[in-house]
This record gives structure tokens, sequence and C-alpha cells, in this order.
């Protein structure tokens, strides 16, 4: 299996770069007005947010798992 290592500041803003691409699609689908691209910009903007919201959850119950109980 291949294994990407990422820097830890790129790690770290993935998932609200995902967050901003699919806002961004999602408002460039209001805009778009040729052939099938709504639809394209529609589709990747609601796969952007989705895959964005679920690497900051998963994030955020993993480490919550790791911290010890206070």
């Amino acid at each position: 299996m291949l294994r990407i290592w990422l820097t830890k500041p790129i790690y770290e803003t993935l998932p609200f770069f995902y967050l901003v691409a699919g806002i961004g699609l999602l408002v460039a689908s209001l805009y778009l007005d040729y052939w099938y691209w709504p639809e394209l910009c529609l589709a990747s903007g609601a796969a952007c947010l989705i895959l964005g919201l679920f690497i900051l959850l998963k994030r955020r119950d993993f480490r919550a798992e790791k911290r010890p109980d206070d």
C-alpha cells in the first residue's frame, strides 16, 4: 500500500481546503450556465463538503479518544 506523507501544516489545513473548495464549487454552480457545468459543480461541491466534514469529525473523535481522561 502506498503511503503519502504530508507535512503537519498541510495535513492540518486539508479538511478546511476541502470545505472552502466545496463552498466555492456550490457558489460557482449558481453562476455557470454552460452544458453540464452546473451539475458537475454541484455534485463535486457536495462531495468536497461531505469529505471535509468527514475528515474533521474523524480527527476530532480520534483526538478525543487519545486524550487522557481528566
